[in-house]
């Protein structure tokens, strides 16, 4: 369902990026850990792509905080690292109220507005 249509018990799956969509993650706060396997993102996040999660998120005992996804996006080994210090990436801290809290269609100019950058002050040409 969409992400504004979500309702009491109900959860947008979102796009995780192209590859394997056919498989999915939940991406979720600390006070979650599956009994097969979850993976910590720091600083303070959790990782977990077992079925066990979206039974318990089904029996509400699932994590409180949470984004569903299918797919991901993947880099080759180093290409990711190289691409930021190429300046070909803007990097912000994470906080729970941009990736929970904050509407999908606003992270964007959120995280933007957190470097102190106006998105209107973009330019699509360089110069």
């Amino acid at each position: 369902i969409p992400e504004s249509e979500e309702g009491p018990g109900q959860r947008a799956i979102r796009f995780g990026g192209p590859v394997e969509t056919q498989r999915g993650f939940v991406l979720h706060s600390q006070d979650y850990e599956s009994s097969i396997s979850s993976l910590t993102v720091p600083p303070s996040y959790r990782m977990t792509a077992t079925l066990d999660v979206l039974e318990d998120i089904a029996e509400g005992v699932g994590p409180e905080k949470m984004l569903i996804m299918l797919g991901y996006a993947g880099w080759g080994p180093g290409q990711l690292e190289a691409e930021i210090i190429a300046n070909g990436w803007l990097t912000t801290e994470s906080s729970d109220a941009l990736i929970f809290e904050t509407a999908d269609v606003d992270k964007w100019s959120a995280s933007l507005g957190s470097l102190g950058i106006d998105p209107l002050s973009l330019s699509a040409s360089a110069g």
